[in-house]
């Protein structure tokens, strides 16, 4: 079934009404707010870009951010951005404050490493919990850290810590950082190897692993190492460094990426309690090209449904839902940092199909978000802004 905002804008096509002049434009705001358009309707695509199932443009929609890391719709019609550098930025209406939000936690930004990952709570609407990750001060060097907090105003309150994990170090590689919450209301957060590689085999550890929580930050009983030697809010473990998560739309499953070293990136579709082999089992080398494993596959190591090489550095992801983009429903839309691309690609079940690199040398895309509104936006660090795929047909 259409939206109302759907059917609304194809009343206007057929009627031939503009909405054109100041009291329209007060209408498209109240619009914004009621039907979750975020920014204005699209103007004349600059550009069309034929695609094998779209034809599309990209049309820029905030510009002036510095090294923007991920981004989350509000119900409300505005959108939270967090910037690597420590800040946390709001656009109303379409347009980007100046002033960034205040109390924020804070961080250390050097690196790889500074304010990550945002998401909402399933249930934001009724609670109005943010969950914001981040690489947090302490004894030894830093860590990457969970809280979540509210929004009054302008400021961020009522802060709670989540989870913080247990090696601090000197290291300025491999946060992870990543948020999802999957069709169950589980909390999922992920945590590199911070680039001491061996510590993704230790459970004992907090590197390495995609980690479970209830909402609050409890453990589910069901956890895989409750009861025994290992970290009871880990969920899966022997990753390098995921740097996208999404859940599918029909399974309610997560899905990740992650970077291997030269060579050897991965999308996985993490299941409880299994190991995904790092750096046991890898198809990357060293940077200096030495060997790390000789080994691709061992027995009770899981394989990537899809790997990279040469790597493209694999970043934010999400699978395409919604109506606007029927030929790819379903399909993850994964960006890449080292790649400057986004490609397209095909799974059927749990099992890779196809790959189409639909955007290519745009810049280091950080995330990738599908919006309420329909459109898939994506975050490029390199040229500091957020741009949306347009469907021009």
């Amino acid at each position: 079934m259409k939206s109302l905002s759907s059917l609304l804008l194809a009343f206007l096509v057929l009627t031939g009404c503009s909405a054109e002049g100041p009291s329209a434009q007060d209408q498209q705001t109240e619009s914004q707010v009621q039907e979750g358009l975020y920014f204005p309707e699209p103007g004349e695509p600059e550009q069309v870009i034929e695609t094998e199932r779209h034809t599309i443009a990209v049309e820029d929609v905030v510009e002036g951010l510095e090294v923007p890391w991920a981004l989350a719709f509000l119900p409300d019609g505005n959108v939270l951005i967090t910037e690597r550098s420590g800040r946390v930025r709001i656009v109303e209406d379409g347009q980007l404050r100046q002033e960034p939000l205040g109390g924020a936690p804070e961080v250390v930004a050097e690196g790889q490493g500074g304010m990550l990952d945002l998401a909402l709570h399933p249930d934001y609407e009724e609670n109005g919990w943010i969950y914001l990750s981040f690489s947090k001060p302490g004894p030894g060097g830093t860590i990457t850290s969970l809280e979540r907090m509210r929004l009054d105003g302008y400021e961020l309150v009522d802060r709670e810590e989540i989870y913080t994990g247990n090696q601090f170090t000197n290291s300025r590689h491999h946060f992870g950082g990543r948020i999802a919450f999957d069709g169950d209301g589980y909390l999922y957060f992920t945590i590199g190897d911070r680039g001491s590689m061996d510590t993704a085999q230790d459970t004992t550890l907090s590197n390495g692993s995609v980690y479970r929580f209830h909402d609050d930050g409890s453990i589910p009983e069901d956890n895989p190492f409750v009861g025994r030697e290992g970290l009871d809010e880990i969920y899966s473990y022997g990753h390098r460094n995921i740097q996208g998560m999404a859940v599918h739309p029909e399974t309610g499953e997560i899905w990740t990426n992650e970077h291997g070293a030269q060579g050897g990136d991965e999308i996985n579709n993490p299941q409880i309690g299994r190991n995904y082999g790092w750096p046991e089992i890898t198809h990357g080398v060293n940077y200096d090209d030495s060997i790390i494993s000789e080994d691709t596959a061992k027995a009770g190591m899981e394989q990537p449904v899809l790997h990279w090489t040469p790597s493209i550095a694999p970043s934010g992801m999400a699978f395409v839902t919604g109506d606007r983009y029927p030929n790819w429903t379903g399909n993850i839309m994964n960006g890449a940092l080292a790649g400057q691309l986004i490609s397209r690609v095909v799974i059927d079940g749990g099992e890779y199909v196809h790959e189409e690199r639909i955007l290519n040398d745009i810049g280091r895309i950080r995330e990738i978000e599908m919006g309420p509104d329909g459109y898939i936006y994506f975050a490029n660090e390199s040229e500091g802004k957020i741009s949306r795929i347009v469907p021009v047909e």
